[in-house]
């Protein structure tokens, strides 16, 4: 007996083994350095082999081992292969193209199957350059050494029609436009807040969670199989060590995310663990200020007759106060959104939007890529005269006549009012009427603004905004 277990204590010590997101079909990122790691026997020399290169290191003495490869062009297929004296792996059909994560709840999980004309892109997706790596849910408060399930497949019909729709179609688009392969990391569960998704070290130093994640770290439970217990909003930082960090440093493009419907009832708190989440990964990811691009909310809810404060509208001002972050761009759908569905079906649009932003962002094309930003605005009697950025070509009103829609203006009283407005050039000019005094203007805000129709040329929607300060409904809430 004793013998017996020995022999199995060497052979597990001695196993060589890397996590699942090096497999059969990855795609590794082309243009930076590359790294690689594992496990193997204490003390071991590994040896990685790639493109004619040859690359050393010893594993430590708990046998984990990590190294780097040099940056290479796009290209494949490669072989990669990892060997000790005593064993030997190697990962076949590697390609060098574009990783980019996929990251979120439900809305950047959803199905392509299940959106608008969803069947008729199934039917085509065979499209061998295009890799699909699916991180299974999993739940954990402590770092795992990997992923629980995941697997990386090849672009077909039967791979990719329960596939992030998000993630395929911006694929799509990025494969077309760049002639490169792309890998997409999938790594979201839906319904889930940020603060999931983000580590202990970071959120420990927000005043809100400091002391939650302490009580977390000392007395939460190890197995999440209990439905009960299995919610990973009551348990931040769950998702982050469950789903993400066991996949990281796996070398990357950026990061795409769709998410924030969780967190609405808590927008201004949002503003700050959203940025604070983005700079938790890019450091420990040690690949500096690497792309980070969102969605923004969409339009969702029935339509409110006059003015009123929104939750929705505050944590969509909480992502636009985000971009004040490098290396960062939103895209806007606040025309795309369904009021009786918080998922809309249109996810083909969504994407495009991302890939214009990622073009910019990430490979710095000389492209318009967002609809007109708020810049100023000037009080004219009883007109105000509205200034935007980001114009591209122009200003746009969806309106025959010219006639803009979605704005209201206050006064002292801070009581809003629609007021009509129209485009003259490239501004937007309002007409406050009985307004006495108006001081503050806004666009867009409301859980479903659907009348709003101020683009630019290019078709790009405004980013809804406000130019006042006052508190609102989600100020203080934690």
């Amino acid at each position: 007996m004793l013998i017996a277990l020995c022999l199995w204590m060497f052979q597990v010590q001695a196993e060589l083994k890397l996590p699942r997101v090096f497999a059969d079909h990855m795609v590794l990122q082309r243009g930076q350095e590359i790294p690689v790691w594992g496990t193997a026997d204490p003390r071991q020399r590994v040896i990685v082999s790639f493109q004619g290169k040859e690359y050393r290191v010893r594993a430590d003495k708990a046998g984990a081992w990590e190294l780097k490869m040099d940056a290479l062009p796009k290209g494949g297929p490669y072989t990669l292969s990892v060997s000790t004296p005593k064993e030997s792996l190697a990962y076949e059909n590697v390609m060098m193209g574009d990783v980019w994560l996929l990251g979120g709840q439900s809305n950047m999980e959803w199905a392509l199957k299940n959106t608008n004309n969803g069947e008729d892109s199934i039917k085509v997706a065979n499209y061998p350059n295009i890799r699909l790596f699916e991180v299974g849910r999993n739940m954990s408060l402590q770092p795992l050494d990997d992923v629980a399930e995941a697997k990386w497949s090849i672009c077909t019909p039967a791979s990719v029609e329960n596939f992030s729709a998000i993630g395929y179609y911006f694929a799509r688009r990025m494969q077309v436009d760049l002639d490169v392969p792309i890998g997409l990391l999938d790594i979201n569960w839906g319904g889930t807040v940020s603060e999931a998704w983000t580590s202990a070290e970071a959120l420990a130093s927000h005043e809100d969670f400091s002391q939650r994640i302490a009580t977390n770290q000392a007395e939460g439970p190890s197995d999440f199989s209990d439905p009960e217990v299995r919610r990973p909003n009551n348990w931040p930082t769950s998702l982050y060590y469950g789903m993400l960090e066991p996949v990281i440093p796996f070398a990357i493009k950026g990061a795409l995310w769709y998410q924030g419907e969780s967190n609405a009832g808590r927008a201004y708190q949002y503003r700050e663990i959203f940025p604070l989440m983005i700079q938790d990964w890019r450091q420990q990811w040690g690949q500096g200020d690497f792309p980070f691009i969102w969605v923004q909310l969409a339009n969702f809810k029935q339509p409110k007759e006059n003015p009123e404060d929104s939750d929705w509208a505050e944590l969509r001002e909480a992502q636009s106060m985000t971009l004040s972050l490098p290396n960062t761009a939103q895209a806007v759908i606040i025309d795309k959104g369904e009021a009786d569905d918080i998922h809309p079906r249109d996810k083909w649009t969504v994407a495009e939007r991302l890939a214009l932003a990622a073009k910019k962002v990430a490979f710095g094309m000389d492209l318009v890529y967002s609809g007109p930003t708020f810049k100023s605005m000037e009080i004219q009697g009883d007109r105000i005269r509205v200034s935007f950025d980001h114009l591209g070509s122009g200003l746009w009103v969806k309106d025959k006549y010219g006639y803009v829609k979605g704005f209201a203006v206050a006064g002292d009283d801070k009581e809003f009012h629609w007021v009509k407005g129209y485009q003259d050039g490239n501004q937007v000019v309002l007409e406050t009427g009985d307004i006495a005094q108006p001081v503050a203007v806004r666009y867009g805000w409301a859980d479903n603004p659907d009348d709003v129709n101020l683009y630019n040329k290019e078709g790009l929607p405004a980013n809804p905004f406000r130019t006042d300060d006052w508190e609102g409904i989600t100020y203080g809430k934690k």
